[in-house]
């Protein structure tokens, strides 16, 4: 049997909690590895975690000034030259979706013919822990560093990953604080003509905000999974907020339904998170006819604008944690500051943006834990290439 389908096989047939187990099997069989490891990246994209039994004793691998994080940070197989032996670092990523960094030992006169497998082999495994994920618990509790709040973790329930990719967009996201948000939310659902987005900007604390941000969010997937235009999901939504807090709670919210074949963009803005558009070398703030938010008042009908989007562009959405955000001497974080983070990054990935952005704030808020959550998403555009 070819080595590749004897992997291929030993990870779909395995226990969910037994992928590593079942891959460093057959990969110390067929490419006489030395060791297999599989590190997760942490809520925070700051370390990566091994998956082992727990409790994990082995210590966490810096994103940032290791070999495992250049991998995972470049998306490109790195190797280290180890005496007779060379240890390949992997990034395991689904369809743009960085999970973390796949690591195999094995004879260095065997890397050159073995690399593009091993390639394939770690694209493999992204694919099943997503699907294991929803069996077991190893390797969530791999990508938690520390523990999350109640809030935190019925957030990170709720959103659809962390980046994305197709050929015509790119889509990064990131919270902050990691482990204890609130209400911020994005979510994503793409079909074949279509790209929708929900940048959501929560209100209150802790399990509250979590709970309205939920019943914002699903009213929201419910109307879209329906096939209803963007506007009448914002007023469903408003309706189903309004029924249960009847004004007294209500959800900043800014939708986007992008159209593949042509980068137009249709829009509901119906609160307080901002666009930010970086075209060329020029950044600028992309304003929106201000509308109410969801669940303020009963009824309330929402009319959508539209926009155009052009290959190159880049937008970054982000909530009021992050323009809002008080320095130290009392100086707002601001749009000016922004527009810079933003332009700073520009030769970095949409994956990799918002976490960069995410350390810039932090820096200016002179302190790791920001008072309120702040969350950044960036969609960079490629447009959709004609056939030839």
């Amino acid at each position: 049997m070819n080595r590749f389908v004897a992997a291929e096989r030993a990870l779909r047939n395995a226990s969910p909690h037994r992928l590593v187990d079942a891959l460093r099997e057959v990969l110390r069989s067929a490419y006489a590895a030395e060791s297999v490891e599989l590190l997760m990246a942490d809520y925070g994209l700051s370390v990566l975690q091994a998956v082992a039994a727990q409790p994990c004793t082995s210590e966490p691998v810096p994103v940032h000034g290791s070999t495992a994080g250049r991998a995972f940070g470049a998306q490109d197989p790195v190797m280290e030259e180890t005496g007779d032996q060379v240890r390949i670092h992997l990034p395991v990523t689904v369809r743009g979706d960085r999970l973390g960094v796949l690591v195999v030992v094995i004879p260095s006169q065997d890397a050159a013919e073995a690399l593009p497998e091993l390639i394939d082999i770690a694209e493999v495994l992204g694919h099943e822990v997503i699907v294991a994920a929803r069996d077991t618990d190893v390797y969530l509790q791999a990508s938690r560093r520390d523990r999350l709040t109640l809030a935190a973790e019925m957030q990170w329930q709720l959103l659809p990953g962390r980046s994305c990719s197709r050929p015509e967009y790119a889509l990064g996201a990131q919270l902050e604080p990691a482990y204890a948000i609130f209400g911020d939310n994005f979510d994503w659902s793409a079909g074949s003509d279509g790209l929708m987005v929900y940048i959501t900007n929560g209100m209150g604390e802790g399990i509250e905000a979590s709970l309205l941000t939920n019943l914002g969010i699903n009213a929201l997937r419910n109307a879209r999974r329906a096939g209803i235009p963007l506007e009448d999901q914002a007023a469903l939504a408003d309706q189903a907020v309004y029924a249960h807090y009847r004004g007294a709670c209500y959800l900043s919210v800014l939708l986007l339904d992008v159209e593949l074949s042509t980068g137009r963009v249709k829009v509901v803005d119906a609160g307080s998170p901002q666009m930010l558009r970086m075209r060329g070398r020029n950044v600028e703030r992309v304003d929106f006819e201000a509308q109410l938010p969801l669940g303020m008042f009963e009824e309330t009908d929402y009319a959508a604008q539209e926009f155009q989007v052009e290959p190159g562009d880049r937008l970054v959405f982000v909530s009021d944690g992050v323009h809002r955000t008080i320095a130290p001497g009392g100086e707002e974080y601001g749009e000016r500051a922004l527009a810079k983070a933003i332009a700073s990054t520009r030769l970095l990935p949409a994956a990799a943006v918002p976490r960069a952005i995410l350390r810039e704030l932090s820096d200016h808020r002179g302190g790791p834990d920001p008072e309120d959550d702040a969350l950044v998403v960036c969609l960079d555009w490629f447009g959709r290439q004609s056939a030839t």
